[in-house]
């Protein structure tokens, strides 16, 4: 392991929490919540103290890590900014414990949404303002990971080449630089373009600010108890729809428009989600009477959202395992994603077509694309398939056996592993996290971040820190 490259780029990391953190100054300062300036301080200054002695340490690295590395820098990532996110929930005045302040900080920065905090609207504002900044900050973070990857010559493990716009050289350093730079002001432009939209729908503007921050990174958290604070007209529910299709198609998409580079053939895996989208809207719209609230229901299970208007009793297993299937690669979304399942179910369709007609021409295209699927794509997918019903039946086998109970163990593992909020919309809300056994919240925080980097990362850095070659 190249430890000093990793600690370049991990001091790199603790910077936009130092943001972050005087940005909470600056409102508390402004609307005297005096009582939360001090954990604010303390996170601005730890922040930048870690920042510039890994920066200092890694300074005369070779600044490049290989493919086991990037995964390794992205998970001590995730418990680092973690560990830093932790230090306003723990010094609140809540009286939050150490393990679930550190159990929020993964749920946010993850994208998940799970909280030990109960009736939301008794916190500090500048509190749900720190939980809806950690989801939007791990939203970023993880589009700066997917990008990250593409300096390497292995990012075939993600199967990014089938799916992103290819007309630039994505392989170029300086490419990465560019594209980092792009993917975080796209994404700050969308934000503001979400919340701006929020707040002429007559929302508050402190809810627009938060949910917008909440949506854009494809999470859960919410600055009231129950979405039906914030949405009820139609106008409200349609830009809440489009902030979800946001998070749940390839970013790179966003780029394209922006840059009006926008080409059919390019975006194929969009034009399959939207149409699954469709199709499973279809499926349940004209058997109910609440169309848009059935839609939100729909593309926010896809988009690993799980927030919702309505409460499912008879649905809850259909909107539970559409979760599994996820968006683009190339999102904030969790889940084993779209093109993974399309390219099983097509060389599974293929096998049995030889097996009917030997002699039978298969066409092994991406998407009707021009790409076509490799058979390292289909080891990858097949692994990437077979490690989340592994890593399902683990976190379920852990949940059961300290009583959770098998039925909501298993929810449960599907939510946690997809990072998918626990909502009305899975028949699960009675589930107290806070009353969780010490065992339970440890197995949901390293799983929360499994289903983020996925359980072959995880094989790939045990391969690498025990073997040498």
């Amino acid at each position: 392991m190249n430890f000093k490259s990793i600690s370049y780029f991990l001091g790199l990391f603790c910077f936009p929490i130092s943001f972050l953190s005087f940005i909470n100054i600056l409102y508390s300062s402004y609307f005297d919540y005096f009582l939360s300036l001090e954990s604010y301080f303390t996170t601005l200054l730890v922040s930048l103290i870690f920042g510039v002695i890994f920066l200092y340490y890694g300074k005369n690295s070779q600044k490049k890590i290989d493919f086991i590395e990037q995964i390794f820098l992205i998970i001590v990532v995730y418990l680092l900014t973690a560990l830093l996110i932790t230090i306003p929930f723990y010094f609140s005045n809540n009286q939050v414990t150490f393990l679930n302040s550190f159990f929020e900080s993964i749920s946010g920065l993850t994208g998940t949404g799970f909280s030990t905090i109960k009736n939301i609207k008794y916190v500090d504002p500048t509190l749900i303002l720190w939980r809806s900044s950690s989801q939007w900050i791990g939203g970023l973070y993880f589009l700066f990971f997917l990008n990250f990857i593409f300096l390497n010559k292995k990012f075939n493990y993600k199967m990014t080449s089938l799916t992103h716009s290819g007309n630039s050289n994505h392989s170029s350093e300086e490419n990465i630089k560019t594209n980092i730079l792009k993917i975080f002001i796209y994404y700050c432009i969308l934000s503001f373009v979400v919340f701006s939209l929020f707040s002429m729908s007559d929302i508050r503007l402190f809810n627009s600010l938060n949910i917008s921050m909440t949506l854009i990174s494809g999470g859960g958290f919410l600055p009231t108890d129950s979405l039906s604070n914030i949405i009820s007209t139609n106008f409200q529910k349609i830009i809440f729809i489009i902030s979800l299709l946001l998070a749940m198609f390839n970013f790179y998409l966003v780029f394209n428009i922006f840059d009006k580079k926008i080409i059919r053939r390019e975006h194929k895996e969009d034009l399959y989600l939207l149409f699954l989208t469709l199709i499973l809207i279809a499926l349940i719209y004209f058997n109910k009477n609440n169309g848009l609230d059935l839609i939100i229901s729909t593309i926010s299970s896809l988009s690993n959202s799980g927030l919702t208007l309505i409460k499912s009793n008879n649905l809850s297993l259909y909107f539970l395992f559409i979760t599994i299937i996820g968006g683009s690669l190339i999102s904030n979304t969790s889940g084993i994603k779209l093109t993974r399942f399309y390219i099983l179910l097509k060389i599974s369709s293929s096998e049995i077509i030889k097996l009917i007609s030997p002699n039978s021409v298969v066409n092994k295209t991406i998407f009707g694309s021009d790409k076509r699927i490799t058979d390292d794509n289909v080891k990858i997918s097949f692994l990437i398939f077979i490690s989340f019903f592994l890593s399902l039946f683990i976190l379920s086998s852990f949940l059961v056996l300290d009583n959770i109970g098998f039925e909501k163990s298993f929810k449960l593992s599907i939510l946690t592993l997809t990072n998918t909020v626990n909502s009305e919309l899975f028949n699960m809300e009675d589930l107290n996290f806070a009353n969780l056994l010490t065992s339970s919240k440890i197995s949901l925080i390293i799983f929360m971040i499994i289903g983020k980097i996925e359980l072959i990362s995880v094989f790939l850095i045990f391969k690498k820190l025990l073997f040498k070659d």
